[in-house]
């Protein structure tokens, strides 16, 4: 473990039940998979939360609305604008926060998105001698459309883009790395067909191999063209991933047979999550649907249910080379409208398992109280080489430590999550 673990105070819980063996554990060794849970605030401030060293003390930070947290214990807070309280039975004035070093002068500034279809902003990090000042702001986009916006690198540059819709178009905004701080360039790579300005389910994946990187949608995907001079048209294929509408989506190899499925939500205030295999007859591909959980507890192999899924992650959380799901359930994300909206604030991750028998999710528990908003992350907050979660929304802030606790044969088996519907297919 790092030197830097968290010192927690008596009384946070430990929680999340896994259990399984961590890859580079002797065969005798049975680990269970924890997180320590630690409240920032409890304040509604924001429905995402980002991460990365804002100090430049080489220890990661976290961002949540107005505030940035200190780490590694995250009780000192600064400002980063005026704080104002949001209204829980309305919806933030900041959804989305991303770290990242605009200007290139070492010191790492954080690109914001709020309510959809409002513009995006760089709050210029001012340095340690100023930190107790509030951050210089730069209006960069006029408008960010849909409520699962990534921020990656799509067109293999050296520098990452922000995907999301804009006036109805789906696209990408590029950042001039000698003028960061001027108006980004959006790429529209679709016809007027996206929603104004909301809409559910984006995502960034290699779909058909090809090395460059695709833009998944609810109702199917946009293929990255050979040259994107000219700004043209990507081809659409339609697929219905999540006709309702989920949130952050992915292409990965779920099966392992060397071609990119795809992974997503269902329906972002409702129910279900679900992976896409794909499949090749000849030139003719298409996607078979696997349910992992739906609307009912008899629709999960391990009767797991919850609701409002609105934010996704990948991660690798058992050391086994492979990436497992994580997400939960955003708290009261449509206020009393979505269903099972007051049944609890869950984080949970799926492991992956390839067997003989197909594919399996296995369901842990990280968590029943932090829940989650529009925006979940899934970093390695204490360097421990252990990934851990954060997630901000109508509970506030919290961070999920990640870490590992050796137990006998027994107790691992008595852990291991129950098969409660065999019935259901893989």
């Amino acid at each position: 473990m790092n030197a830097h673990r968290l010192g927690f105070a008596p009384g946070f819980l430990l929680v999340g039940l896994l259990l399984c063996s961590f890859n580079n554990a002797h065969a005798e060794d049975y680990v269970l998979h924890k997180f320590d849970r630690q409240r920032l605030t409890d304040e509604y401030y924001s429905e995402g939360i980002g991460a990365g060293d804002l100090n430049h003390d080489g220890v990661v930070d976290i961002v949540y609305g107005p505030y940035w947290f200190a780490g590694p214990k995250f009780v000192e807070k600064h400002e980063i604008y005026a704080p104002k309280r949001q209204n829980k039975e309305g919806y933030a004035d900041h959804f989305f926060a991303w770290v990242h070093d605009f200007n290139g002068d070492g010191w790492n500034d954080i690109l914001t998105a709020g309510f959809p279809g409002t513009p995006a902003y760089i709050y210029e990090n001012p340095k340690s001698e100023s930190h107790s000042n509030h951050w210089p702001k730069h209006q960069v986009f006029n408008q960010v459309g849909n409520e699962s916006p990534q921020f990656t690198n799509i067109v293999g540059d050296a520098f990452p883009e922000l995907v999301c819709t804009n006036n109805g178009f789906y696209g990408y905004a590029m950042f001039d790395p000698k003028k960061p701080f001027d108006a980004w360039k959006f790429h529209p790579i679709s016809e007027k067909v996206a929603p104004i300005p909301f809409g559910h389910g984006l995502g960034v994946g290699d779909v058909n191999g090809d090395g460059k990187m695709d833009i998944l949608a609810q109702n199917g995907w946009f293929e990255q063209p050979g040259s994107l001079e000219n700004d043209p048209k990507w081809k659409f294929h339609e697929v219905p991933f999540a006709p309702i509408g989920g949130a952050d989506m992915f292409a990965y190899d779920v099966d392992g047979d060397g071609d990119n499925d795809v992974i997503t939500s269902l329906a972002a205030h409702d129910f279900g999550l679900a992976w896409y295999e794909q499949t090749r007859e000849g030139d003719k591909v298409s996607f078979k649907k696997h349910m992992i959980m739906g609307e009912k507890a008899d629709q999960s192999r391990y009767g797991i249910l919850f609701t409002e899924p609105h934010s996704v992650q990948l991660a690798d959380i058992d050391g086994d080379g492979i990436k497992d799901i994580i997400t939960g359930k955003t708290y009261y994300s449509h206020h009393k409208r979505s269903p099972l909206w007051d049944a609890g604030a869950v984080v949970y991750w799926f492991r992956l398992v390839r067997g003989p028998e197909g594919v399996d999710w296995v369901p842990f528990k990280a968590d029943g109280e932090a829940g989650i908003g529009r925006q979940l992350g899934a970093f390695d907050i204490n360097k421990d080489g252990l990934p851990d979660f954060a997630s901000g929304g109508m509970k506030g802030a919290h961070v999920l430590i990640h870490r590992l606790e050796k137990v006998d044969k027994d107790q691992w088996q008595i852990a291991q999550p129950k098969v409660v519907h065999p019935e259901v297919k893989r």
